[in-house]
């Protein structure tokens, strides 16, 4: 086995043994090229020795990098990040010229720093055409207006919108708010609906914001920063410190790739025990803004369509979307392993598998401090995912689920734990014979609502044989209103929910969806409060000894054997510090 060292400190000129290590992954990825080409194999471990390994661009691997394992030797952190120095003080803030960095995230001291923000638009704000007005003139010491992004939170109840300002005017009376195009045109053509009952109502275009981040005006709070964009190419980050911070002795981290690595095409590759950080996706920032739909998917322009949902009910939604890019992408890999890895400071989905991907192990990794989702499977087969943590992700876009998995075939996501996130914790898009064993989720729908700890859509398989399984799992503490814990919704099909244990929801299930759902079975699950639609469940649902147990002691006891064995198994347990 020919084995390469890369290290921090390391010299791209040296031949990469572990006393002379090179310094860059990228140099180390052509030698092991070379060295597979030489000698007409493959095999090579490139081993990366403890520090951050700072990347200047991309690292790509292709087909001609199958065979190779890369391996952390002690705390390895493949960053995308650039240090941030020359900070000068001026009344308690740090400043520092940045040139032409466009960041949203902010990592000091690896504590991440939040967008300096506001609750709300000061003053009786009202939307307009064009924007907003209120009789506030708070709003003009806001600072550079093309900084500032309103955040929208339940535009429906599972969309959180971000829209850019383009222009603030007024006077000592009143404040004029223009907001930046064509995002906020899109939004008032995009977010529309009609739900005629109790609880619902009629609701046309983007209301008010729910919190308004990044202005200079902001910045009152220790550990919050603002990126001032005001002179193109001569950027100014400003950071008001925490307690016993020292810019001399801080280090401040801005993520600067969208892109850590990109694997296309390989095959039998793994990644053990690295920590890829510092990663993140600017977007948003633009005039198109970031109009959330649904899940990690986002408007982007194009036709709108009006889907209807019940008599007299119906909602705006997009004819196209596009979707949260991803940190660590693998497309068309084919039998990969990755194990013992953390996913920490990014700024989109941590991890991708899509184009075709197959056979791939994602196995005892972290996933924390994620803006977007965790685990993305699309359009892949034989993908398993187990015995992972995934906790505190969807940070800066709340519609992002746990683990998702659609389009794709033959893929299990067994003993991991969810939990902290802001939508829902395991997603099922419409595939093919998806088993989801012995999960445990709970504190899902912090943030958004109308999802459930496990929520699938769309036909999962073509009979009960090639079908989703949802057996074993613990769905607790599904938290915001309007939830489902264990959802199956829009049209699933050929479904078989067996031996789960729901507790804590607003509501544990619901049977009765629109498209409804057809050949769904769910036997031997236990709950804490009836499913919607228990005493006269639809044609295309099916029910087998299941039981309600209210009493929580009793539910304890009852679900006990199930709880035991849901979630990490003990071999992974270190995983959460026990």
């Amino acid at each position: 086995m020919n084995e390469l060292y890369v290290s921090p400190s390391g010299d791209d000129d040296w031949p990469g043994t572990r006393e002379r290590p090179v310094a860059t992954l990228a140099h180390a990825r052509d030698l092991a090229r070379d060295l597979a080409r030489g000698a007409g194999t493959v095999g090579a471990v490139v081993n990366l020795l403890a520090g951050t390994h700072r990347l200047a661009a991309t690292l790509r691997l292709t087909e001609a990098d199958s065979g190779v394992t890369y391996r952390a030797v002690g705390e390895a952190v493949v960053s995308g990040g650039r240090r941030i120095t020359g900070w000068r003080e001026r009344d308690g803030v740090w400043l520092a010229e940045v040139g032409d960095l466009d960041t949203r995230r902010l990592h000091v001291d690896g504590r991440r720093a939040e967008r300096a923000s506001i609750d709300a638009v000061p003053g009786n704000a009202t939307r307009t055409d064009t924007g907003y007005v209120t009789d506030s003139a708070a709003p003009q010491s806001w600072g550079n207006p093309g900084d500032v992004e309103f955040v929208l939170r339940g535009v429906y109840p599972w969309t959180e919108a971000r829209l850019g300002v383009a222009a603030v005017e007024g006077d000592g009376h009143s404040t004029v708010i223009t907001m930046a195009q064509p995002a906020f045109g899109w939004a008032i053509e995009l977010y529309n609906s009609v739900v005629p009952w109790e609880g619902g109502g009629e609701s046309y275009g983007p209301g008010l914001p729910t919190r308004v981040e990044n202005g200079a005006g902001f910045l009152t709070e220790p550990g919050t920063f603002v990126l001032d964009r005001s002179r193109p190419g001569r950027h100014v980050l400003r950071y008001r410190p925490r307690p016993g911070e020292d810019p001399g002795r801080t280090e401040v981290v801005a993520p600067v790739l969208e892109e850590l690595v990109t694997v296309t095409g390989a095959r039998d590759l793994a990644f053990l025990g690295i920590t890829f950080a510092d990663a993140t996706w600017t977007r948003p920032s633009r005039p198109e803004g970031f109009l959330h739909y649904h899940g990690t998917g986002y408007y982007d322009g194009g036709p709108i369509e009006k889907v209807s949902f019940a008599e007299g009910a119906w909602v705006t939604v997009p004819g196209e979307s596009l979707t949260i890019p991803a940190n660590v992408v693998f497309e068309g890999a084919e039998r990969v392993a990755i194990e013992g890895c953390r996913f920490t400071r990014l700024g989109a989905t941590a991890l991708r598998l899509s184009g075709g991907s197959a056979e791939v192990l994602v196995r005892g990794n972290v996933f924390e401090d994620v803006c977007g989702g965790g685990i993305s499977i699309g359009g892949s087969r034989g993908v398993t995912v187990e015995n992972n943590w995934i906790h505190d992700i969807g940070l800066e876009y709340s519609g992002s689920p746990g683990i998702a998995v659609t389009a794709s075939e033959g893929s299990t996501v067994a003993h991991n734990q969810v939990n902290d996130v802001p939508h829902c914790g395991i997603v099922l898009g419409p595939g093919k014979g998806t088993r989801v064993l012995r999960n445990l989720t709970f504190n899902t729908l912090k943030v958004l609502a109308d999802g459930g700890g496990i929520y699938l859509s769309g036909p999962q398989g073509d009979s009960h044989d090639n079908g989703a399984t949802i057996l074993g799992n613990v769905v607790r503490d599904t938290l915001t209103p309007y939830n489902f814990g264990l959802y199956t919704d829009y049209g699933a099909a050929w479904v078989t929910v067996e031996g789960n244990a729901v507790q804590r929801a607003d509501n544990t299930a619901v049977l009765r969806v629109w498209p409804p759902l057809e050949n769904v079975v769910l036997r031997g699950n236990l709950w804490d409060a009836d499913p919607v639609g228990w005493d006269d469940p639809p044609e295309g649902v099916t029910l087998e000894d299941n039981a309600t147990v209210a009493d929580e002691e009793d539910f304890a006891a009852r679900t006990a054997g199930i709880a035991a064995r849901a979630g990490l198994e003990p071999g992974y347990a270190h995983l959460l510090g026990r």
